[in-house]
């Protein structure tokens, strides 16, 4: 009698299989961490576009107006002392040297506002400070406040401020997101976790403020009766190559998430991020003054500021302003200055967006090469 023998697969066919498989699983994971990746690269550009909307409709209710809590004739009093003598008689309230900025009311009725005392009322004032303890700072970082997401989802603490890649602040912020209020009382969030976006500050000074150099170069706000007047949306002279708003943290840097040099300056979260202009690589998702969004690479912005200085024939007339409180000589090593830029992670120097020359009158890039 004949007997049906079934097959089975040999030792080598069986390796075979499994090299086939391991092959196809090397090649899906990068594709899909790519995949991945781009839906969060995506998920950016929607919060930016959402943001761009929200400041436009302000601006269409506030006769083309950006916003600002700081006075338009604030400068005219010289200094913040003078406004808090002059205005409120001077004392000791709350809102001494400048109301604050007013975030919401929390789930039990609370009314929360920055700065919570008048010794950092700078913050409600600057949209960035260029001297003291609070400089590199300011409310340019703070477009989560009341006057802002009214126009969007009515809470300070909303996706749509963070980034998908930004794991270090979401991480923070998203215990914050559970409480139903339009701020919150949990402790941990307050003082507020700064959002991924901020704003351009250089845009949100009277463009004399940041002049170029042939025009004289930057003028302390105070020096001006208007100085702290933020200008219009229309007054942006190039608004498709204007910065308006940015991811401000590096996102690219998935390897060293931390930046070490923040331990002693002093920085929001326990563990601060690099910044968007801390590295070559970076390619921060960028809202433009015209509302369209783009990736704008670090190292596009110093080659971009290094051909204007050529073309103007001026190496001290960039596309950001060098002669600012904080300095920043383009031609010297990385780290000389500018904003924060020596807590960068390699060579990049720069602080476009941040110092932009002339401001909203100005260029952060010159376009597509």
């Amino acid at each position: 009698m004949k007997r049906n023998l079934s097959k089975g697969f040999t030792v080598i066919e069986l390796l075979v299989v499994i090299s086939i498989i391991a092959l196809l699983i090397g090649i899906l994971l990068p594709a899909i961490g790519k995949a991945r990746e781009s839906a969060k690269v995506t998920g950016s550009k929607s919060n930016l576009r959402q943001l761009g909307v929200a400041m436009h409709t302000y601006a269409s209710d506030w006769a083309d107006r950006q916003y600002s809590p700081a006075r338009d004739n604030l400068g005219y009093y010289g200094s913040l002392d003078n406004y808090n003598e002059e205005v409120y008689g001077g004392g000791g309230s709350i809102f001494q040297g400048h109301p604050p900025i007013f975030f919401g009311w929390g789930a039990a009725g609370e009314y929360w506002h920055y700065p919570m005392n008048s010794g950092g009322s700078q913050w409600a004032i600057n949209p960035i400070n260029f001297t003291g303890g609070t400089a590199y700072f300011g409310w340019f970082r703070f477009p989560f406040m009341k006057a802002i997401h009214g126009y969007l989802g009515g809470r300070c603490y909303d996706p749509v401020f963070y980034a998908p890649k930004d794991r270090l602040s979401l991480a923070a912020a998203e215990p914050c997101m559970d409480d139903p209020g339009e701020f919150t009382a949990i402790e941990d969030c307050n003082p507020p976790i700064w959002p991924t976006y901020c704003w351009s500050p250089a845009a949100l000074y009277n463009p004399q403020v940041f002049r170029n150099d042939d025009d004289g170069g930057f003028q302390d706000p105070w020096s001006l009766p208007s100085g702290f007047r933020v200008p219009t949306m229309s007054q942006a002279s190039y608004p498709s190559l204007k910065t308006h708003m940015l991811e401000h943290q590096w996102l690219q840097n998935v390897e060293v998430e931390c930046n070490p040099a923040f331990n002693e300056f002093g920085g929001v979260l326990d563990c601060e991020p690099y910044y968007f202009n801390h590295a070559l690589t970076s390619k921060p998702v960028t809202l433009f003054y015209d509302a369209h969004v783009d990736l704008v690479g670090t190292h596009q912005a110093m080659l971009d500021d290094r051909r204007h200085r050529f073309q103007v024939d001026n190496d001290d007339w960039g596309l950001w302003s060098t002669d600012t409180p904080f300095g920043g000589d383009v031609n010297a090593s990385p780290g000389d200055g500018g904003y924060l830029i020596e807590f960068g992670y390699d060579f990049a120097n720069t602080s476009y967006h941040i110092l932009t020359t002339e401001g909203i009158h100005g260029r952060d890039i010159l376009g597509k090469q």
